[in-house]
């Protein structure tokens, strides 16, 4: 039974005001368990921003579990604003980066792409043999979706990675008319990987020390 609001006739209207405002932000604190870190890249992240994205991209809340974090970066460069969230859970991250003409376009269609591949693939992102189940909310573990969708491997590639430069990598990607490319790099030895990015530019995936 509530017994707060019945009380609030014999408080003064500022008071109950401060009351009600700071109830319901409680309330609020319980309902979302998942915790954000949201950054600005070259931008301000307004407090409408900010409750543009936890309050659509909060809809995820319902696939993770408790004390789950969400990172999510925003950016703009020209007129193309960029939505970049991550989700470590064990054993991997949930990723996706959005883009369009209007960041809160942008956050929208993050939130849609990334509820759609956790449900897609939900066999293969909540994998109980390595325990990740603890990342992911028990009703959406037991749960079945029609969308569940099978990971198919239907050709395999075996190649002899000669040791290159990043920058070599580059132009043999694009001789190759591919998007990425896998190679040894010669300055690590280690395994590396360089990709194409929007705006005619590149990346590089390296594994962590």
């Amino acid at each position: 039974m509530n017994t707060v609001l019945p009380l609030l006739s014999a408080i003064p209207a500022e008071l109950q005001q401060h009351i009600l405002t700071v109830r319901a932000a409680a309330i609020r604190k319980v309902r979302c368990p998942m915790k954000y870190v949201i950054i600005g890249r070259n931008m301000e992240v307004t407090s409408t921003l900010d409750q543009a994205i936890r309050d659509k991209l909060g809809k995820l809340e319902r696939y993770f579990s408790d004390d789950t974090v969400m990172n999510v970066t925003l950016s703009v460069d020209r007129d193309r604003h960029n939505v970049e969230v991550t989700i470590p859970v064990k054993g991997g991250i949930v990723r996706c980066e959005q883009a369009s003409s209007d960041m809160y376009v942008s956050i929208d269609l993050a939130q849609e792409i990334l509820e759609r591949q956790i449900r897609k693939y939900r066999t293969r992102v909540v994998n109980r043999e390595r325990s990740q189940e603890n990342s992911f909310k028990r009703e959406f573990v037991d749960a079945d979706y029609i969308d569940d969708e099978e990971v198919r491997i239907v050709r395999k590639k075996q190649f002899d990675m000669k040791p290159m430069y990043p920058e070599d990598a580059c132009v043999q990607m694009e001789l190759l008319g591919h998007t990425f490319y896998v190679f040894r790099n010669a300055e690590t030895e280690q395994i590396n990987v360089v990709y194409k990015r929007k705006g005619g530019t590149y990346g590089l995936i390296e594994p962590e020390e």
